[in-house]
């Protein structure tokens, strides 16, 4: 008897269905942000069986990405986020369009981070004001999206958990988002993944010149959680996207 025939995307197929694997490879979603928590969410994503990733990030790898970024290895260190992340994507996908912008979002980068139609977005930006102008797009224009909290200073993933914003608990970056969405007087069920877990105060300083505190004592993070984070995401994507 001859042995079948094997397709990356079989098992999912399995788990999915046909018609199902269709419909994502007919799908389009923008990560914007392809750090710890939004290179797990493409690699998910991609190996999902996602037609098109739209991958927003002006950084480059550097040293201390090692521990927690799937992209990030020594032969990576210095190179542009989004296209390490497109040739990995290529490396197992060879039907996965891959668009990269070497960018850092804001509110003023909208016209060139939407330039085409897309299905979902996942917000896994470090920085409070461009999460809340993504988060103000999606809204405005009726695009189905997710947005990551805060991951650092942590180390259960088992506590990792997607909810309404407003609903969230001991989690700072949700503290602040929560307070700029009724200060901007924002409406609309604005869906996060976070973390339950009480995050530990990193104080050591790491960089004597920096301007800001973060800057000077950068958080702590371990290769645990911000990756629990991406995956949660891809699921929840995937999920949204089965539904239309």
């Amino acid at each position: 008897m001859a042995s079948p025939v094997e397709t990356p995307l079989q098992r999912m197929e399995l788990l999915i269905g046909e018609d199902n694997i269709i419909k994502l490879k007919q799908a389009s979603v923008l990560i914007v942000g392809v750090g710890g928590v939004g290179s797990y969410a493409a690699e998910a994503l991609a190996r999902s069986g996602i037609g098109k990733l739209i991958l927003v990030d002006g950084d480059t790898v550097a040293p201390s990405n090692l521990n927690r970024q799937i992209h990030a290895t020594f032969a990576t260190i210095g190179q542009s986020k989004t296209k390490v992340m497109k040739k990995r994507i290529e490396s197992y996908r060879n039907d996965c369009e891959v668009i990269t912008q070497d960018l850092f979002y804001d509110a003023t980068k909208n016209e060139e981070v939407f330039i085409e139609p897309v299905d979902f977005v996942v917000d896994a930006i470090d920085t409070m004001s461009s999460k809340l102008a993504l988060i103000q797009y999606c809204l405005q224009h009726n695009i189905p999206f997710i947005s990551s909290m805060g991951m650092a200073n942590r180390m259960d993933p088992t506590c990792v958990t997607i909810c309404d914003l407003m609903k969230t608990s001991y989690d700072p970056v949700a503290k602040i988002m929560r307070s700029l969405v009724r200060k901007h007087h924002i409406r609309g069920k604005i869906p996060v993944v976070w973390s339950s877990e009480q995050p530990t105060v990193q104080t050591k300083v790491i960089y004597e010149d920096g301007i800001t505190r973060k800057q000077k004592m950068p958080p702590a993070s371990s290769p645990f959680v911000p990756s629990a984070a991406g995956l949660a995401i891809a699921s929840y994507a995937i999920k949204q996207l089965l539904k239309k």
